[in-house]
């Protein structure tokens, strides 16, 4: 049985861990339900499951076969909070206010590479073929940098080569490379008076808190273009507006396209809230949460990649049902443009001829041609640090709507759809072609591993999470 077949046969068993890591909806460090369907799925299928690693309850490693060479297969299934959302409508309809949703397609994610690796498993024995697949549960992408502490304990380093994908609106090769990050909180201490009655006694945490935002809001006209800074103040004091607020709290994400110029952000930022805190007679506590390495891409790897996407996508169609849900739901997009345009300046001739071809479609269903970016995403990912540690590419293949938001309503609900069960079968039959062809040419391995020592240059990975950070749900 060859491996498109093998995936087909089995859909069912993929489509429902889709469907139920979509139900799960589990976020950072709490995808306990996840990964167990995941753990025992694998564990029927003949995979040595070991759990609980690098301090991670949802952090595992299943494996198969033995010896040489070690190809490594990257899951991921957490999902984000606050996006909550029924599936297969066309309108924001929370399942249960306030609760989380699978708003970046992790749960499509996990489905995809499940089907991957139990394909690769019978591919080596029906050949009998020495070697080892590796499903790597990774926890945490969103926020937790699960693949970071991961890669700081070793996990990945007697790999000869790693492999992933990402849910998105269009099939291609994510040839880039992606902006490092920090994580870090700021709890502001201060001193508690009555507002009217003696607010001279006071020490207001939540000032300092809002003089620390303007302060960074001005360091903004004088960092570089690329870099980014966010924040989210996840605790004012409290809501009694007659009370002087003794304790405040801020979570920062730093971004640039290197982890040296992320630190030298950090630290400006650090002075900027000791400065706060100094202005307001307060103390400042500064508590690093997490961090992930930009990404490297392998082009070897990706040209694999995208011969094995331009072999499954052409078999793929999409129903009149299916093409009519998704132009629906392109009509409740914000801004109304084609992502696809947005791409135009970087194709060659024959890619500016599937844009054109794309442009009014509401779905995908062709494969872009492979872009090399100059420029990194302008987004993040801990597959960074495993891209530091071996030769890694990625890919995206259709799981929703062309021009769908991430981090959206929008794309929580179209994530248990039968466009998402397609986009199960495209990306898990896109990485075991690929891991299969891997497996029969040792040289195509070593030419990835000659580009990857090419691509470091003599530099070495550091974790760039201190080795006192524990992961944690909240710091």
């Amino acid at each position: 049985m060859d491996i498109k077949t093998y995936i087909d046969k089995n859909q069912d068993l993929f489509i429902r861990i889709n469907d139920k890591i979509w139900e799960y909806a589990e976020t950072r460090f709490e995808e306990y339900k996840s990964a167990k369907l995941i753990c025992d799925t694998l564990e029927k299928a003949e995979f040595k499951v070991d759990k609980n690693l690098a301090d991670m309850e949802t952090a595992f490693i299943a494996e198969y076969g033995s010896g040489k060479p070690i190809i490594g297969i990257l899951g991921e299934y957490d999902a984000l909070s606050g996006l909550s959302q029924v599936g297969g409508i066309t309108e924001q309809k929370s399942l249960e206010p306030g609760a989380p949703g699978h708003g970046c397609g992790h749960n499509v994610f996990a489905a995809a590479t499940v089907a991957a690796v139990m394909a690769i498993k019978e591919f080596l024995k029906e050949k009998n073929l020495s070697g080892t697949i590796r499903y790597y549960g990774c926890p945490a992408e969103e926020g937790g940098s699960g693949k970071a502490y991961m890669a700081r304990a070793g996990l990945f380093d007697d790999l000869d080569l790693a492999l992933t994908w990402h849910p998105g609106g269009y099939n291609a090769i994510m040839s880039m490379s992606s902006l490092a990050n920090y994580q870090v909180y700021y709890r502001f201490f201060g001193r508690a008076a009555h507002a009217a009655g003696s607010p001279h006694l006071g020490r207001s945490a939540l000032d300092a808190l809002e003089l620390m935002n303007v302060g960074v809001n001005f360091l903004r006209e004088h960092v570089i273009p690329e870099a980014r800074m966010h924040y989210a103040i996840t605790n004012t004091g409290g809501t009694a507006p007659n009370v002087v607020q003794a304790e405040a709290e801020v979570l920062y994400l730093i971004r640039a396209p290197e982890l040296d110029y992320v630190k030298e952000m950090y630290e400006r930022i650090n002075d900027i809230a000791k400065g706060a805190a100094l202005m307001t007679g307060t103390k400042v506590e500064i508590v690093f949460d997490k961090a992930c390495s930009n990404m490297i891409p392998n082009h070897t790897l990706g040209h694999l990649l995208l011969d094995s996407l331009n072999n499954v996508v052409k078999e793929i169609s999409y129903t009149d049902k299916e093409i009519s849900y998704a132009s629906e739901m392109q009509e409740t997009f914000p801004g109304g443009s084609s992502p696809i345009k947005k791409l135009l300046p970087l194709l060659d001739e024959e890619g500016k001829k599937i844009a054109k071809r794309l442009e009014h479609k509401s779905l995908c269903d062709e494969v872009l041609p492979y872009i090399k970016y100059d420029s990194p995403m302008s987004g993040s990912t801990d597959v960074g640090d495993v891209s530091w540690v071996t030769p890694t590419a990625q890919f995206s293949a259709v799981c929703c709507a062309l021009g769908t938001p991430g981090h959206s309503w929008q794309y929580v609900a179209q994530n248990n759809t039968s466009i998402a069960h397609k986009g199960v079968l495209i990306a898990g039959k896109t990485l075991a072609l690929t891991t299969a062809q891997l497996f029969e040419n040792e040289e195509l391995i070593k030419k990835a591993q000659t580009e990857h020592i090419e691509n470091l240059d003599g530099r070495k990975y550091e974790c760039p999470i201190p080795e006192d950070v524990k992961p944690a749900v909240k710091r």
